[in-house]
């Protein structure tokens, strides 16, 4: 298995520095990572070192609680198609989840969903599994689906719960095959990794990237 093409290569840390970023995209290059994960106001410059390579940009919005206005996702998703955003990782509403309320969190990724279609990119829909119960997991599951995303995504890696087994399994089997799923939380092991991919994941977001590359050639 070549895990380095699962993994977006993931720096999110609110101290980020340019030169963090530049070596981000560089070992992503190095190592063949399918994406970079990085903060908003750093995709431009990730575009730019990256240019049109097979490294993918992506980025996030609403990120990591969630809970901002739809209107005000829909214009850091906008932001970010314009700096040159391959893939975008939304955090869904939260507060909305918890409150059942399931037509407004559908139409929110629909609105999302739309401009990021336009230009051919991605949408994924960070759910924060951790914290659900699995008739939540499946619930979202189901309108992710309805509502165009085109990956569903375990967790933002700041709950006290990121990726599990059971969480990826069960998002495999409530979701349509075509749509994909990304394990992201906790990910520090080539095992763990290796086991999340066989449960059904797609990608593998983690900032332990190196660390498990390290440990696949020991």
């Amino acid at each position: 298995m070549n895990i380095a093409s699962y993994i977006d290569h993931t720096l999110l840390k609110p101290t980020a520095l340019p030169s963090d970023i530049s070596r981000l995209c560089e070992e992503a290059s190095t190592y063949g990572f399918a994406a970079v994960c990085v903060p908003p106001p750093f995709v431009r410059t990730s575009r730019n070192q990256l240019q049109d390579g097979p490294v993918k940009v992506a980025t996030v919005a609403g990120f990591p609680f969630g809970y901002s206005a739809a209107t005000a996702k829909l214009a850091e998703v906008q932001q970010a198609l314009r700096d040159g955003a391959d893939e975008i990782d939304v955090v869904i509403n939260l507060i909305a989840l918890k409150s059942g309320s399931w037509p407004y969190l559908e139409s929110e990724i629909e609105l999302l969903a739309e401009p990021i279609h336009g230009q051919g990119k991605l949408i994924k829909v960070i759910i924060e599994s951790g914290i659900l119960t699995d008739e939540e997991i499946v619930r979202c599951c189901e309108i992710c689906a309805r509502a165009g995303a085109d990956f569903v995504k375990t967790s933002t890696g700041y709950a006290e719960r990121g990726a599990t087994l059971e969480a990826v399994q069960l998002m495999r089997a409530s979701l349509p095959s075509d749509i994909r799923i990304k394990a992201s939380g906790g990910i520090k092991t080539y095992d763990f990794a290796q086991r999340l991919i066989a449960a059904g994941a797609d990608r593998i977001g983690c900032s332990a990237s190196l660390a498990i590359i390290n440990q696949l050639h020991e």
